[in-house]
């Protein structure tokens, strides 16, 4: 077994790598992901081994970025595109949402569109305004679109790896204040599927469901519920759209409670969507309402402010608290 300690970021970067050696069709492109190897380094060393027809560095401009990407799709490539930051997407929404998105249905499954658009999202990084965005309910809302998000260094690498070998296009959602987590990658044994839920921690008073950032949050928050004699279980949804339901049902029906927690806003955020099927389906095994926990329904505040902002351990425990009083 080729298991070895990695930060999530350098998890990517082996991925990439992989991907790179494997499939000749396989291009990165993106602002600065050449030379400087990323502003996370995500795709550090890659050009220099690779060539710069493999590893290109584009203009600043992620509507040509993103066009490009699905021309040369078209043509049997497998372009890895990088967007810099998760507000610098938007320019490229026209593009993912009318063209990227609906390709394979207006062909009747003929075209293929084998693009993953990796974006660094969400807060904690202490970054300026259109640097701490987490617009991921945006790109899961819209049919054509596969939505995947990894929260620790294992899954950061196979997600990838199975995100590129999709025929369908794929936001990679990286969580950048993980970027410098460590846990073990075995580059030997695949998890499992690409939109499979996960139970990170066994319980059975409640489920927290998270993805992304909140994984680690909702760990921290199970283990001081632990010291108080509660038992929670922690399901990392990793897929946001598809989203593995069955999971989160069978968690909810052994600890008839959930809190669902997220960085972005909770208000039409994809916490509303779990909250709402996991309410169908388990209604008659729910003790408590469905319960969630997010940013708030304002724009991304300064840096000194966005502890506040952010959902932490005691309102993740609270939201907790007030579940288990029912």
């Amino acid at each position: 077994m080729a298991v070895q300690k990695l930060p999530l970021a350098k998890a990517l970067n082996e991925s990439l790598r992989k991907a790179l050696e494997t499939d000749p069709k396989v291009l990165i492109m993106g602002l600065d992901v050449g030379k400087l190897g990323g502003v996370f380094r995500i795709t550090d060393g890659l050009q220099k081994d690779f060539g710069e027809d493999r590893v290109i560095d584009t203009p600043l401009a992620e509507s040509g970025i993103v066009g490009t990407a699905i021309g040369l799709a078209l043509r049997g490539y497998r372009p890895v595109v990088e967007i810099q930051f998760d507000g610098f997407v938007f320019p490229a929404y026209d593009q993912i949402v009318s063209q990227l998105a609906k390709m394979r249905a207006r062909s009747l499954g003929t075209v293929k569109m084998p693009i993953v658009i990796r974006i660094p999202y969400g807060g904690g990084i202490g970054a300026v305004e259109h640097h701490s965005e987490s617009p991921e309910a945006l790109f899961a809302h819209v049919p054509g679109l596969k939505v995947v998000t990894p929260a620790n260094s294992n899954d950061a690498y196979w997600m990838l790896q199975q995100a590129i070998q999709s025929d369908d296009p794929v936001i990679f959602f990286e969580p950048k204040r993980r970027y410098w987590d460590k846990s073990d990658v075995d580059t030997d044994a695949i998890p499992g599927e690409l939109h499979k839920a996960r139970v990170a921690r066994e319980g059975t008073d409640l489920t927290l469901a998270a993805y992304g950032p909140m994984v680690k949050t909702c760990l921290e928050v199970a283990e001081a519920a632990a010291g108080e004699g509660k038992s929670i279980e922690v399901v990392d949804v990793r897929s946001i759209s598809p989203l593995d339901f069955d999971t989160l049902q069978a968690s909810v029906e052994k600890t008839r409670r959930l809190v669902v927690v997220h960085e972005a806003p909770v208000f039409f955020g994809s916490g509303a969507e779990i909250a709402a099927r996991i309410t169908e389906r388990c209604f008659y095994h729910l003790e408590a309402p469905v319960l969630r926990v997010g940013g708030y329904h304002a724009p991304y505040p300064p840096a000194r402010l966005e502890e506040e902002y952010l959902p932490g351990l005691d309102r993740v425990l609270d939201a907790v608290d007030r579940s288990l009083a029912y």
